[in-house]
């Protein structure tokens, strides 16, 4: 593998490690100041996709995260990931179970310099809300499905 390949890797990858230590200034040093985010029917600048992840942090004790398959192509590269964690605070409307979850998805950072750029990512957000319970699941396909209630873009917290 080239050695531009590799470190497109580690620096997708560090982000991930950035937002699992709760490191926020080390992640706003990771993403460009035109940084995008796309995914799950959102589209988030710089500093909301950073408040959107420290509410998931806040939400989620204990998170951990693998990296099942890590791709380079170019300036992109796509990670699988499977995170573990239990849900201790309200997240994306729902309010917080006390459950043990897996969250599994894909997402792609497009590389320059040493900067991410953007950021598109899929999530099995089914399978998210069926753990969290019926109850969450239904609350959320009402408010996001059938009312199209939309979330104010996170606010990205001062650290």
């Amino acid at each position: 593998m080239s050695p531009d390949l590799e470190k497109n890797k580690q620096i997708a990858l560090s982000v991930s490690r950035a937002i699992l230590n709760g490191e926020w200034s080390k992640l706003d040093g990771l993403l460009d100041a035109g940084f995008t985010y796309t995914g799950d029917s959102a589209v988030y600048t710089r500093d909301e996709y950073i408040g959107f992840m420290q509410a998931l942090k806040d939400a989620m004790a204990d998170m951990t995260m693998d990296f099942t398959h890590v791709v380079a192509e170019g300036d992109l590269v796509s990670i699988r990931f499977v995170t573990r964690a239990k849900n201790v605070g309200k997240f994306m409307g729902a309010p917080a179970t006390r459950k043990n979850v897996v969250i599994t998805g894909q997402f792609t950072r497009r590389i320059q310099g040493a900067r991410v750029m953007q950021e598109w990512q899929t999530t099995d957000l089914l399978g998210l809300m069926t753990q969290m319970g019926f109850g969450t699941l239904l609350g959320y396909t009402i408010a996001a499905g059938l009312l199209g209630k939309q979330s104010p873009p996170p606010a990205r917290r001062l650290t």
